[in-house]
């Protein structure tokens, strides 16, 4: 397909970013045969989409049959869409993983309205997410992210050590991956304002992320030149 992106990033050894598209690609999948299961009354259907979600999440994107055909399928025709991190729609499988066996435990225990309502639940969420790209979980995610994250509630400083370049006036700080095609729309976003952007990049230095308890990348600060937090600009 003439202008098609190439790809970037392997989705089997990049794992800390993904094609936006292949989550969605997953949620219509999940969603469509958690769908079928409710109307047709197929609670194995929600036993096997479980199972395949866990064996993705366990073993690898390789072993998930819908992220194997995207990456396999759909992206070499249509090209690489843009990157994200993946933590947020991991957290969304996972979340479809426990509520679709739940709903197939239900039905089997003598519950079939409950096992229903569980379905029709992941399958709304899921079909919305493929539609419009609002996923819950990831949403979930970006909050709790947030809540333990930096942010002037709980990390309200950040050590001038951890910071190459923090001079005399504040700077804007963010917590990047060199794949990450939000963190580039933000760097090309701050490139202009007066104050520097210190980049740090969370492949390089997973230890400040798991310092500072940041989540999902972008994280954008701007900080004050002694480490204090003044605002939390991402997510």
């Amino acid at each position: 397909m003439a202008g098609k992106r190439m790809r970037t990033a392997d989705p089997w050894r990049d794992t800390d970013v993904i094609d936006e598209r292949a989550p969605r690609f997953n949620q219509a999948v999940t969603g469509i045969v958690a769908l079928l299961g409710a109307v047709f009354g197929w609670p194995l259907a929600w036993a096997l989409m479980s199972g395949q979600l866990l064996v993705g999440l366990t073993l690898g994107r390789r072993f998930g049959l819908p992220c194997l055909a995207y990456f396999e399928l759909v992206q070499p025709r249509f090209g690489e869409g843009r990157l994200e991190a993946s933590r947020p729609p991991r957290l969304a499988n996972k979340m479809g993983t426990i509520f679709l066996a739940g709903a197939a435990l239900a039905w089997w225990l003598g519950s079939p309205v409950v096992g229903t309502i569980l379905g029709l639940l992941v399958a709304v969420l899921a079909l919305l997410a493929a539609s419009t790209g609002l996923c819950v979980g990831c949403e979930i995610y970006r909050l709790t992210a947030r809540l333990r994250g930096i942010s002037p509630r709980h990390h309200a400083h950040i050590d001038a050590s951890d910071l190459n370049g923090l001079r005399g006036g504040p700077a804007y700080v963010e917590f990047t991956h060199p794949l990450c095609s939000e963190c580039r729309e933000w760097e090309e976003r701050l490139g202009s304002e007066p104050e520097p952007l210190l980049k740090l990049d969370v492949s390089d230095h997973p230890d400040l992320a798991r310092k500072y308890g940041v989540g999902v990348v972008p994280t954008v600060l701007r900080v004050a030149p002694d480490g204090a937090v003044l605002e939390r600009l991402a997510p």
